[in-house]
């Protein structure tokens, strides 16, 4: 069985689109999304209009539940750490209806699923906690520490837009899947993960797909609200992860 697994969209249909026809391409039976559906990208209402009409396996990511759970101190709180970011999700709020934060309120925090013998722990950020990073070149006790609660085979994950790789003393494989909407890497392409499956063996392939980055950083300029320039800037040449 041959999955696609995506993280971090972010608003941009834009890269998206690029990364569905390459899926196509690759000839994938399912999709699994790791969540960040929407906040600071180009297209949040056609994105999430998009991806609810996907019969997709999807879990919530931390900034979906910043929008689901939204009230002044969420908003406050994160102003004081990102500001920028605090801008995008007025503005995502605004532009979403109800409907669709119920949505984004009802995805799972995490799902295990068992594929060909093969048992996978989704995730967003860790299986402690859905903002939590899993990075390149980290301790392994470390990443050992970090899933410690979950016996899967495989732990997927994404949030911090960089992906890396992990085997375990235990023999348990934990993938960060990179981002689509909003990479992190010194070359700014979208990443998502090909999972094969077969009889309880499985592979992992990071696949690195160009889009049209200025398209995208043209259309979330448009969206007009403080700080955006920043957001579209990272789109074409990201040099941190949070503004």
């Amino acid at each position: 069985m041959k999955i696609a697994v995506i993280s971090d969209i972010h608003a941009n249909l834009v890269a998206l689109n690029t990364i569905i026809d390459d899926i196509q391409k690759e000839s994938c039976d399912s999709i699994f999304c790791l969540g960040d559906i929407v906040l600071a990208g180009p297209q949040p209402k056609e994105t999430l209009d998009f991806v609810k009409s996907q019969d997709w396996t999807i879990i919530q990511g931390n900034t979906d539940k910043l929008i689901a759970e939204y009230n002044s101190e969420i908003v406050e709180s994160l102003k004081e750490k990102y500001p920028v970011m605090g801008n995008a999700l007025v503005d995502d709020v605004n532009i979403l209806d109800d409907e669709d934060k119920k949505y984004l309120c009802e995805l799972p925090p995490a799902l295990e699923v068992t594929v060909e013998g093969v048992k996978i722990l989704l995730v967003h950020g860790s299986p402690r906690y859905n903002n939590e990073d899993i990075m390149p070149n980290m301790e392994i006790s470390l990443i050992e520490e970090i899933i410690s609660s979950s016996d899967a085979d495989l732990i997927l994950c994404g949030h911090t837009h960089i992906p890396c790789g992990y085997q375990t003393n235990k023999k348990q494989t934990v993938v960060n899947v990179g981002s689509i909407g909003r990479p992190m890497t010194k070359e700014p392409l979208a990443c998502y993960v090909v999972l094969e499956v077969n009889d309880g063996i499985f592979t992992i392939k990071h696949k690195f797909i160009d889009y049209d980055r200025e398209l995208s950083a043209k259309l979330v300029l448009e969206r007009g609200f403080d700080g955006v320039d920043k957001l579209a800037e990272m789109l074409v040449n990201p040099e941190q992860r949070h503004v």
